[in-house]
């Protein structure tokens, strides 16, 4: 153990001299090694931000709520059946409450109308457009895990009298009543009045797409008083065991189909939306981006492994007497093969941890300029990196090593 621990320990000084000593032949060397790992690092940390935002937005969803709605989530293959299907209304909750009440062992909890639509709100000289206004109950409560930075939501008694309450989204309080509370301040909705109870703490984006900080809630006796409901409505229902979506699913469309008054036989008239919806039309995403870096990683460690193999082969040959030297002075072909190889590998090691830096640097700037994409760099892609790279220095050293370790030792000596 003791012979070997020596041996190494030599080759690997060697090898470190060898590296010093050449450079810039070294750094170029690496070169492709650089590439693949910067390439591989990217890749993983390109995903996990993907996954994180994901997994985030769909939190804001809730992970135990369906959405019946009039439109499914994702392409359709008949738009003209999906188009006369008739709206949604917000009474649709009331009758699919009971039907769930009436149900033994239900996997349902409760059904909760939304309306929505885009308006301009404004307070003195101030004014938004395109804020999104939600009309719901006071049991909105129930199907949503938002925080709130400031007050509450409408209670029962406020929603069934129609009152003039809302909640506003975090980024709609911080424009209109920057460095100073919202609470009790009065709001104008498209022109009507409407008194502030709550504000939402801050929540982010839904994949980019959609701000729920940008977004008032209040009552639905209201917002049916002020604001059209031509479009229709979606009823969000609250599963009692997120870990049983088949059942509750099932249990919601055979619901739904009595609500709607459908016949057996008849085509669904609705659509019932969850998560996994969207997690279906992820993946391709992440598959594509998955190939493209494995296309390119796999490619820059392919011209690294032959940078690396043919100056290993050049470093052989400029050293053919010093190996016939050292082989008839008793060095074993143990030592030689680990002398080549432990160089190979070690131009590998500074490759990938100069790959390493730089993908830092790179994730670093990538957080500074898109500061809501959740980029995630993981030690884990520092171990697959440092995997990554000793594999190819191994791969890459060991013909060269190989040979060299076979050398006859005096035609080694002789060699010109």
């Amino acid at each position: 153990m003791s012979r070997f621990f020596y041996e190494f320990t030599e080759s690997f000084r060697i090898g470190l001299a060898q590296i010093l000593a050449n450079k810039m032949r070294s750094v170029l060397t690496a070169l492709g090694v650089i590439i693949g790992i910067v390439a591989v690092t990217l890749m993983g940390t390109a995903i996990r931000g993907i996954d994180t935002g994901f997994q985030n937005s769909l939190a804001m969803l809730g992970d135990d709520v369906l959405y019946v709605q009039k439109w499914p989530w994702g392409p359709v293959d008949d738009w003209w059946n999906y188009n006369n299907r008739p709206n949604l209304k917000p009474q649709d909750a009331v009758v699919l409450n009971r039907i769930i009440q009436s149900t033994p062992n239900s996997q349902l909890e409760i059904a909760v109308p939304v309306v929505a639509s885009g308006q301009s709100i404004k307070v003195g000289e101030a004014k938004l457009n395109g804020v999104f206004v939600i009309g719901t109950q006071a049991e909105y409560a129930r199907i949503s895990g938002a925080d709130y930075r400031e007050g509450r939501l409408f209670n029962e008694a406020e929603a069934g009298a129609g009152r003039e309450v809302c909640v506003l989204g975090y980024d709609v309080a911080e424009a209109l009543f920057p460095n100073r509370s919202a609470l009790g301040q009065r709001i104008s909705i498209r022109g009507h009045p409407f008194e502030v109870v709550g504000v939402f703490a801050k929540q982010g984006e839904f994949l980019g797409l959609f701000s729920f900080d940008n977004q008032t809630i209040v009552p639905l006796e209201a917002y049916q008083k002020y604001f059209s409901t031509r479009r229709g409505a979606e009823l969000r229902v609250k599963m009692r065991d997120k870990n049983q979506l088949e059942a509750a699913r099932d249990e919601l469309v055979g619901a739904m189909r009595r609500v709607r008054g459908q016949l057996p036989g008849v085509r669904d008239n609705f659509s019932i939306n969850e998560q996994q919806a969207f997690k279906a039309q992820l993946d391709p995403v992440k598959q594509g981006i998955a190939m493209a870096g494995l296309f390119i990683t796999g490619l820059s460690l392919f011209v690294g492994a032959i940078g690396i193999m043919n100056i290993t082969f050049v470093s052989v040959k400029e050293r053919t007497k010093e190996i016939g030297t050292r082989k008839a002075l008793g060095a074993r072909r143990r030592s030689i093969l680990m002398q080549f190889l432990i160089e190979a590998v070690s131009i590998c090691l500074i490759g990938g941890a100069v790959g390493m830096v730089i993908s830092f640097l790179l994730f670093l700037g990538i957080g500074q300029a898109a500061p809501n994409f959740p980029v995630e760099f993981s030690p884990d892609l520092v171990l697959v990196s440092m995997f990554v790279s000793v594999a190819t220095g191994i791969v890459s050293g060991f013909a060269p090593a190989w040979g060299a370790s076979r050398l006859d030792p005096v035609v080694a000596l002789r060699y010109e």
